[in-house]
């Protein structure tokens, strides 16, 4: 059986030098602390967004087969007439599935999650946006599908819009909301900048 990737190159195969040990004891417990995996290696300061959206982009491409049961029932607004974001990026986290008009993320738990710690984090991000979260079981999705969307559909009734009259997306705000009808009236025309400029 062979390996799955090439060994790694020594720092003396890259061209670098060894890097010598800390002398101080408080030095060698800052150089031998690695990166934790929320951390991904930029200096202790947590996952940036960037890697958060390419983790998505990956998540997207590469669904579980639970995860592209409900997209098939939830994408194109075939669910009620609402828009879907698959493997959303809200503040720190991916979740399964957003639902804007109504700030409702929807999660597939597995096997694995720890219910504590999901409701803390669900907890967490409701404090922070205000977005509440539904769980459902990769199971549930699996076998019982129509009961998953009836109870979608019941949470979603109980949610508010997040803006006045739609589904979707905000309403575009009016140009006097915007303050462009004082802005347009008090701008110079295209003369009188000339004017200033010379």
């Amino acid at each position: 059986m062979g390996l799955h990737h090439p060994p790694a190159p020594s720092s003396k195969e890259e061209g670098g030098q060894v890097a010598k040990a800390p002398s101080s004891s408080k030095q060698r417990g800052q150089a031998a602390k690695a990166p934790s995996s929320s951390e991904e290696g930029v200096g202790g300061g947590g996952v940036t967004r960037q890697t958060l959206l390419q983790r998505a982009a990956a998540m997207r491409r590469n669904p579980t087969e639970p995860e592209r049961k409900l997209w098939m029932e939830l994408r194109d607004r075939r669910f009620a007439g609402y828009k879907f974001r698959r493997q959303a990026v809200i503040g720190n986290r991916i979740v399964d599935f957003f639902c804007p008009a109504k700030g409702l993320a929807i999660e597939l738990d597995g096997d694995t999650h720890d219910a504590d710690t999901d409701r803390l984090r669900d907890a967490r991000m409701l404090r922070a946006s205000g977005y509440r979260t539904v769980r459902f079981t990769n199971e549930d999705v699996m076998r019982n599908c129509d009961g998953v969307l009836t109870m979608l559909a019941d949470v979603l009734a109980e949610r508010g819009n997040r803006w006045a009259g739609a589904l979707h997306h905000p309403p575009a705000p009016s140009s006097e909301e915007e303050g462009e009808e004082s802005c347009l009236m008090n701008a110079p025309s295209s003369e009188e900048e000339g004017e200033q400029a010379a």
